[in-house]
């Protein structure tokens, strides 16, 4: 992790040296000295990355390097810090007297800071030193600890009995099912993956063991394959395996065939035979592709299966042989309970009641993580059930017990983290931020990683997508679990398994990377750059100088928590970044927060703020701004110097199941477009005229890297400029349009599309138009990407609106809220909204019937009508759609309840037709409280 430290410093030093020469004078030797010492020990810290844990000297060094790293980069934010006033107006007499005194004031800065950086480099010689001093050492060390062989525990599943083992029936019989099928010859890969510790070796074994395995097929070989696999090697052992199964002699000049010759042999010997084989734990793609030609395509019926943490692995490997993935999951907590029984109390697997809480507590952080469970069960099995043993092992487990078999758990996880790549490393240890159980939006964690100066540039990319990337690789390798989709399946939210959580937390202590203040007797360590705080605690920390990032993550006590927020900021630290205190009981902002010159990322989110001061123009470095749910309502016109701003979240939901329903909206300043040129995200502005004539709608047309725009309060007239803007907007994914009042027209039809133009919005997926239209503008059925699409106030014409509607291809949520159509019957058609799966009618009082056509919406899973009063009776047709999970009738007319409950009371015709809908339910608001009348 030293490395990504080191290649962001030297990103820093660079820009430094190149844009101002000018101002370095006597830190410019050193500065250019340290860049470029620095800059040749980055290739053998992306080495030290993945080898540290197992060098002690090496660790040492490298954490040596990190520190000065560190160092650095804290007297070069001083240096930029107290020479910024050289970029500032300085034009005028006050301002001539102002550069007079602070020339004087920081020539004695540049001499301190000249000296640090002096004392930097003197320490930088040392440290390079000393890798020469100990490179016999190094060598030696390296070469004895490459002929010692470290325990695997995983190895150890390879030894369960069967009635050792829980919750892999479904898993198994899957397995085997595929495993088993006859109606596929030739060659078929089934991939196992999932994170470290699930039981995949533990399941796949028992398949391997299988009496009906065993018989069906004429060779069985079992692989390890591992992180650094020698492909010799594991030719050679399957070679020996695949002979001794049949008890015959390997070939007498294996040892010295070479890979090809070895592949040539195992090809041989497999043709026209059946065959099983394992490769257990593949860490690579490239382990697949050096050893699948390996094995009979087409002359034999063999099956491979991989077990492997890392989804890219197993889907390269079953792609393309038409073969199946299976993710396996964490136990249920029935089957974690079981095993945890069976591990701790190995006599009759059964809990005194007075260890109940405590074997609670402990399995929900196991969180259904079979090695972890049998890990932690085996160490109280010790313990003989006694009760203060038990909850000292608890406050263990929470606080990384010391315990040889806990150290060897973590040792086991850990694995996933040093095969990280040097970038990812910081990145999966920053996660440490995110409370127990807490969920982390994916947005959220973005743009504090490419805030903290994680996220490397990649021409071609934005760091926003880099950073995705990221994600995804974290996601693959099994490190994180998606919570939480949008509709489209794209992941929305994330979460960590606790076990990783508390891997990474001692982590991040080790590193300095982040100190987590819980309690009266927190402890941190001279220098914090980052710290969160979980509990109320008066007592954590002292020096807050080179603190870069705070984290508020709780305020268990506001008054306590008050004090210290006031304690850090009182605390002089000038070179904070990152300030997220959301849900921090403060109605004002702090003053001493707008001295924060390097701050990119303001959070007062769910705050009771008010009022935001000019004072937030000397932000001039601020890049989010996340006002959401605070009670700010206006912007200051000082906004505007805010020239990097990239996010700028204002806005505030009512009750979500209103989709519709925005409590607060923004009024922008004017010239919004030519000085907030980089916003990406601008949700809700007013479009009133603002001052001096000049019009917000003309204004978003300059703001082109937008992705996310809301704007309310339009009204007809406003339509041809917005449009106009509109097609500017080239990289929008979501857009919001609301009218002033329902009755006022939005005139958004401005566009001239012929048959050969594409869509102006090739990206865009969310559409919401509130407002009177009486027809759609034609823009919005060229969106072939278009997923969700809202509706209101639209007054929808009898012209059926759904026939062109059912043609986007990929539509996946349509709601037609209040007024949005006008007619009296909706038709859903055959071969339309072939990827619907979820249809929302909402307020249109006008509206009679539903009809659905046979092969209209195939793959429909919800359905909800509400307050729609003029229906009668059931959407006719609904029988044909099969795969219905809910439907839901709210606020309906009492002769729609009596046919429907009559119906389902004498089981008539209609309602049999929702046999196949597991969830039929109605309820209606009778005295300000909610009945259900159908469940």
């Amino acid at each position: 992790m030293a490395e990504s430290a080191v290649s962001f410093l030297l990103d820093q030093l660079t820009v430094l040296l190149r844009d101002e020469r000018k101002l370095i004078g006597g830190i410019g030797n050193n500065a250019l000295y340290i860049r470029d010492e620095l800059g040749h020990m980055r290739a053998f810290l992306r080495v030290a990355d993945a080898k540290e844990e197992s060098d002690e000297l090496l660790k040492e060094w490298a954490k040596q390097v990190r520190e000065i790293t560190y160092d650095t980069e804290d007297v070069l934010a001083m240096y930029m810090l107290r020479f910024s006033y050289q970029r500032r107006d300085t034009s005028g007499l006050n301002g001539y007297i102002k550069k007079m005194y602070c020339s004087m004031k920081n020539l004695r800065s540049r001499h301190r800071i000249a000296s640090e950086f002096q004392n930097i480099k003197l320490r930088l010689e040392n440290v390079s030193k000393s890798r020469e001093r100990f490179k016999d050492v190094y060598d030696d060390m390296n070469e004895r600890s490459s002929n010692m062989k470290t325990y695997d525990t995983r190895g150890d599943a390879l030894l369960l009995e069967e009635a050792e083992v829980v919750g892999i029936e479904k898993p198994k019989k899957q397995l085997l099912e595929w495993l088993m099928q006859s109606d596929h010859d030739g060659l078929k890969v089934i991939s196992v993956v999932g994170m470290g510790g699930l039981g995949k070796t533990t399941l796949v074994k028992k398949i391997y063991d299988d009496a009906s395995v065993k018989a069906n097929f004429n060779s069985h070989v079992w692989i390890t394959v591992s992180e650094n696999f020698n492909l010799e090697h594991l030719l050679r052992e399957m070679i020996k395996d695949l002979a001794k199964e049949i008890m015959v002699t390997p070939p007498p000049n294996l040892e010295a065939m070479s890979g090809v010759k070895m592949k040539e042999y195992v090809y041989e010997f497999l043709k026209d035979k059946t065959y099983v084989i394992v490769l257990d734990d593949v860490w690579k793609v490239d382990a697949w592709e050096s050893i699948r030609y390996a094995f009979p395509r087409t002359s034999s019926r063999g099956r491979i299966i991989i077990t492997t943490r890392l989804y890219n692995v197993g889907n390269a490997a079953c792609s393309e042989t038409n073969g199946h993935l299976y993710h396996l999951n964490p136990l249920t907590p029935e089957k974690s309970k079981e095993l945890f029984h069976r591990k701790a109390f190995p006599r009759n697997s059964s809990c005194p009641p007075y260890l109940k809480d405590i074997s609670k507590s402990i399995l929900k952080r196991c969180e259904g993580l079979p090695l972890a469970i049998v890990v932690i069960g085996g160490l109280l099995a010790t313990k003989n059930n006694n009760l203060e043993d038990w909850k000292m092992s608890e406050r263990s487990i929470n606080l990384e017990s010391q315990e040889d078999s806990l150290k060897g758990m973590n040792k086991l996880l850990s694995l996933s983290y040093y095969d990280l790549p040097y970038y990812l490393k910081a990145c999966f240890l920053y996660l440490s931020i995110f409370p127990e159980d807490e969920l982390f939006i994916k947005w959220k964690i973005i743009r504090l990683w490419i805030t903290e100066g994680f996220v490397e540039a990649k021409e071609g990319n934005t760091p926003e997508e880099v950073a995705e990337s990221y994600l995804n690789e974290l996601l693959n390798r099994s490190l994180i679990q998606v919570a939480d989709t949008y509709l489209d399946g794209r992941p929305r939210k994330f979460r960590i398994h606790d076990i990783l959580r508390n891997f990474i937390i001692s982590k991040s202590k080790e590193q300095n990377l982040l100190t987590i203040a819980c309690g009266e007797e927190a402890s941190c360590p001279d220098k914090i750059r980052r710290m969160a705080i979980t509990t109320s605690t008066k007592e954590c920390c002292s020096n807050f100088q080179y603190l870069r990032s705070l984290f508020w993550l709780e305020f268990a006590d506001s008054e306590s928590g008050m004090m210290m927020f006031q304690k850090v900021l009182g605390g002089g630290c000038r070179l904070l970044k990152v300030l997220d205190i959301r849900g921090a009981p403060i109605e004002s902002i702090p003053t001493e927060v707008f001295q924060l010159y390097y701050l990119k990322y303001l959070c007062l989110r769910r705050t009771n703020i008010k009022h935001i001061p000019k004072s937030i123009g000397n932000l001039e470095n601020l890049e989010t701004l996340d006002l959401k749910k605070s009670k700010v309502t206006e912007l200051p016109i000082e906004i505007l110097k805010l020239h990097k701003l990239r996010y700028l979240l204002v806005y505030s939901y009512g009750d979500v199941t209103t989709f519709h329903c925005i409590a607060r909206t923004l009024k922008a300043p004017y010239a919004i477009g030519c000085n907030l040129t980089c916003l990406q995200k601008l949700c809700f502005i007013d479009a009133d005229e603002a001052a001096d004539g000049i019009k917000i709608v003309r204004e978003i047309g300059k703001l082109t890297q937008l992705r996310r725009l809301g704007i309310t309060k339009l009204r007809r007239e406003d339509g041809k400029d917005l449009c106009s803007s509109l097609g500017k907007l080239t990289k929008l994914r979501s857009l919001y349009i609301y009218s002033i009042e329902e009755d006022e027209v939005l005139d958004l039809d401005h566009y001239s599309l012929s048959s050969s133009s594409s869509s102006p919005f090739p990206y865009l997926r969310k559409v919401f138009l509130k407002g009177r239209m009486e027809k759609l503008p034609q823009w919005v059925y060229s969106l072939d990407g278009l997923t969700e699409l809202h509706l209101q106030w639209s007054r929808l014409k009898d012209h059926d609106p759904l026939q062109q509607l059912g043609d986007l291809p990929n539509l996946l949520f349509l709601y037609m809220g209040k007024l949005s159509y006008e007619g009296e019957e909706l038709i859903f058609k055959d071969r339309k909204f072939l990827k619907l799966k979820s249809l929302h009618v909402w307020y249109l009082r006008g509206l009679r019937s539903v009809r659905v056509e046979k092969g209209s919406m195939p793959h429909l899973v919800q359905m909800t009508f509400h307050d729609c009063e003029v229906i009668e009776e059931l959407p006719k047709g609904i029988e044909h759609l099969t795969n219905l999970k809910e439907l839901a009738f709210i606020q309906m007319s009492e002769k729609f309840i009596w046919r429907v409950v009559m119906q389902k009371d004498e089981q008539g015709v209609e309602w049999k037709k929702l046999a196949h809908v597991s969830q039929v339910w109605g309820s209606n608001l009778v005295n300000n409280k909610w009945t259900r009348w159908l469940s």
